[in-house]
Parts: C-alpha cells; sequence; structure tokens
C-alpha cells in the first residue's frame, strides 16, 4: 500500500492512493472547463432560439427528461417538456414581441446560471389579464442543469412584482381583477384533468 501526503494552502491529506500525475488533472481539468463553456453556449443558444421562435430548436436543447421549475406564482407544479412549451406559450401570446437577453453567465460542472433580461409589449392576454399595450422590462434568473449537453432541468425566478407594476397593476390584486385571477386558476386546473 503506498502512502501518499498532499499539502494544500496549509492542509494535510493523508490517502492510502498514489498521487495522480498532473497530465490527468489538467487533462480533467481542461476537459470539465471545456464542459462548462459548451454548456454556457447551449444555454445562450436556447435564448437565442427562443427570441427567433424557433420551436424545433428550442425543444432539441431540452433532454427527453426534462423538467422546468416555473415561480410558484406563475405554475405551482413541476413542468414537463410539453407543459412547458404550452407555459411558453402563454408568455409569447400576451407579450408577442418579447425578447431575451443574456446579461451574466456564469457556470460550474454541470450547472450554468444566467441574469436575463426581458423586454415586450403586452399586447396579448398574459395569465387572465387583458392586454395593456404597454411596453415592459424586468428581469429573471434561470439555472440549467445539463446531462450530455442538453437540458435536463430548468429553475427559474422573474422580478414579477416590476412586471405587474409596469403592466399598471398593483401588488394586491383588486376587487376587479380578483376574480379575472381566480377564474384562469380555475380554467388552468380544468384543464389539468
Amino acid at each position: 500500500m503506498d502512502e501518499h501526503r498532499t499539502t494544500q494552502k496549509g492542509a494535510i491529506s493523508l490517502t492510502n492512493e498514489s498521487a495522480p500525475d498532473a497530465t490527468t488533472l489538467q487533462s480533467t481539468e481542461a476537459s470539465d472547463a471545456t464542459s462548462v463553456e459548451r454548456n454556457k453556449a447551449v444555454s445562450r443558444r436556447w435564448i437565442e432560439v427562443f427570441n427567433a421562435r424557433d420551436d424545433a430548436a428550442e425543444a432539441d436543447v431540452r433532454a427527453p427528461d426534462y423538467v422546468a421549475y416555473a415561480p410558484v406564482s406563475l405554475e405551482p407544479t413541476p413542468l414537463d417538456s410539453e407543459a412547458w412549451t404550452r407555459f411558453l406559450s402563454g408568455f409569447v401570446e400576451g407579450f408577442p414581441d418579447l425578447q431575451l437577453t443574456v446579461e451574466d453567465a456564469v457556470g460550474e460542472g454541470d450547472l450554468v446560471a444566467q441574469r436575463i433580461h426581458f423586454e415586450g409589449t403586452h399586447t396579448g392576454e398574459f395569465q387572465g389579464l387583458p392586454p395593456t399595450h404597454r411596453k415592459v422590462t424586468f428581469s429573471g434568473l434561470e439555472l440549467n442543469r445539463f446531462v450530455d449537453g442538453r437540458v435536463v432541468e430548468h429553475w427559474f425566478q422573474l422580478d414579477s412584482l416590476t412586471l405587474l407594476q409596469e403592466l399598471g397593476l398593483v401588488v394586491v390584486p383588486g376587487p376587479r381583477l380578483l376574480p379575472r385571477v381566480l377564474a384562469h386558476q380555475l380554467k388552468k386546473l380544468r384543464n389539468k384533468r
């Protein structure tokens, strides 16, 4: 049994394994870095194909067992690929000119996080709200987990308060809006049966 002592930043580790050679470590680190950069590029490309409304290319980014987690205020249950497509169509219906821009992206391992800027005009129904014809800009964060170069899990949050304010809404639904919001949510529940 070979004993190997490693010292890194003052820490001492005693293992029963031989030290890995520097070439293997450099190769693994380069491969990991390449994978992270590839995943970041795929995440950016996903935004680009959404902006182009290329549904086939957008679907190709998602793995077969894809699951998305939207803000609970917009969608309380996880979304598979088909439900995700319906969810996106609600945004596109409400904001046909909606464009997303990646402001920042960071990656580590199989995860890529992005800060996203949203901009569009509310000319269609959105979450039960009739068109206001107001221009909106708001931000969001997303986290994508990759397997074999495709997104298998997607989490996102958006600045709902800013979005609602720019649509001219008050944070607490008033008596005229509350029935429409509730009716929309009931309709969604009935459609899930």
